[in-house]
């Protein structure tokens, strides 16, 4: 009884956003704009796209596309006033204009609060000292000045991890310091510094929160970085992580969402030292890298459970059908501008291979530019295969 009343209450809800003038806005077009609106337009959800970018990945795939600045005030209180449900697919937007539009009576999720916090690395740390929350030792610095007199009071230790306050991504404004003349490179701009921490493995948990509360967690997932690029290259479940350490990732997560109240998903990226301590690394408040898996992985992907999320709907089941990996394709070192791709045929005659390209017109040295998803009985058996995979798929100079 209590299914049947799931499937038909979800019904109801969904009548009054499927193919009616309700409007879902997103602030951000780039990949992962491009991938919600999959589920979207499979839904005939009418949503709006404000980007910067004339050429986003996104612009085809939704009912209106405006071209403005995320960072403006006028474009994004402008934009927001004409829909009913306003999220994001990026972090890095005018909160002002959010909490203006949440006055107003449009439905900001994430809350404007919450985005607050998580926009800055200095308020997420100090969020996860106040809550008691593990994470790595840190000082917070806003310029270079304080940083240097920071190590002349003998606070920092090098090596460390400097990262900027704002507007970092993908492994961008990150830098380890291996001494006091690598601050000379760094903007003058407000920053943390951590610790350099041991780490013996980084896991990710993705979970998801509607606004009736109800909360669905996926599975803690492997991500194995480049060994150059400070950036993942491989994301895979199951996460080769002892089960304790994988439930108190996810009850981390769970507490995270709630003390928010963030309705939307929330993407928490994990260290694991070498002592099997958890330590918060980040977090991210949208769709995240870390979840492109669960397009083929799971019964209900990353991109439907936000959705689903930010609309007030029944959370999915968040169950993997079997072992998954995600591999990034990115651009080669050593090519800028237009591409074409080579490979592609290889990777369509694989079954069970998952290909999506993410519509960049244009490339450079490690932008990411799509990814393969494997799925398959064995993980190491799959893991060698996509790593062939990924190394047939080329972007070669146009």
């Amino acid at each position: 009884m209590s299914s049947l009343w799931n499937i038909l209450t979800f019904a109801a809800i969904m009548q009054q956003y499927i193919s009616t003038n309700f409007k879902l806005g997103v602030l951000g077009g780039g990949q992962l704009g491009k991938m919600l609106m999959d589920v979207t337009r499979r839904w005939d959800i009418r949503t709006y796209i404000l980007d910067s970018n004339a050429a986003a990945p996104a612009k085809n795939s939704c009912y209106r596309f405006v071209q403005g600045d995320l960072m403006d005030y006028e474009t994004v209180f402008e934009f927001g006033k004409e829909v009913d449900v306003l999220t994001i697919e990026i972090e890095h937007v005018n909160i002002e204009a959010l909490y203006a539009l949440e006055e107003r009576g449009v439905l900001v999720y994430p809350k404007p609060a919450t985005l607050d916090i998580i926009q800055n690395k200095q308020t997420q740390k100090a969020f996860f000292e106040a809550q008691k929350l593990p994470t790595a030792p840190f000082i917070t610095c806003q310029n270079k000045e304080e940083l240097l007199a920071q190590v002349v009071a003998g606070n920092v230790d090098f090596p460390c991890i400097w990262k900027a306050a704002r507007f970092g991504y993908d492994g961008f404004g990150v830098k380890k310091l291996d001494n006091k003349d690598a601050i000379v490179t760094l903007p003058d701009s407000p920053c943390i510094v951590e610790h350099l921490v041991p780490i013996a493995q980084e896991i990710a948990v993705i979970v998801a929160r509607n606004a009736s509360g109800d909360v669905a967690l996926y599975p803690a997932v492997g991500m194995a970085f480049h060994p150059e690029a400070n950036q993942v290259e491989y994301v895979y479940y199951p996460a080769d992580v002892d089960k304790a350490i994988a439930s108190k990732a996810e009850a981390i997560a769970k507490k995270l969402v709630s003390a928010w109240e963030h309705v939307g998903l929330l993407a928490v990226e994990f260290f694991v030292d070498h002592n099997n301590n958890l330590l918060i690394n980040e977090v991210a408040p949208r769709p995240h890298n870390s979840g492109h898996l669960t397009i083929e992985g799971c019964i209900t992907s990353q991109f439907e459970q936000h959705i689903r999320a930010v609309l007030d709907a029944p959370l999915g089941s968040t169950a993997f059908h079997q072992p998954t990996i995600m591999a990034n394709v990115v651009g080669p070192q050593d090519v800028n501008g237009t591409f074409v791709y080579d490979g592609v045929e290889t990777i369509l005659n694989t079954p069970k291979a998952g290909l999506h390209i993410y519509g960049k017109k244009t490339t450079k040295p490690q932008r990411k530019m799509g990814h393969i998803t494997l799925t398959g009985d064995d993980l190491n058996g799959i893991f060698k295969k996509i790593k062939d995979l990924k190394a047939i798929l080329q972007l070669k100079a146009n």
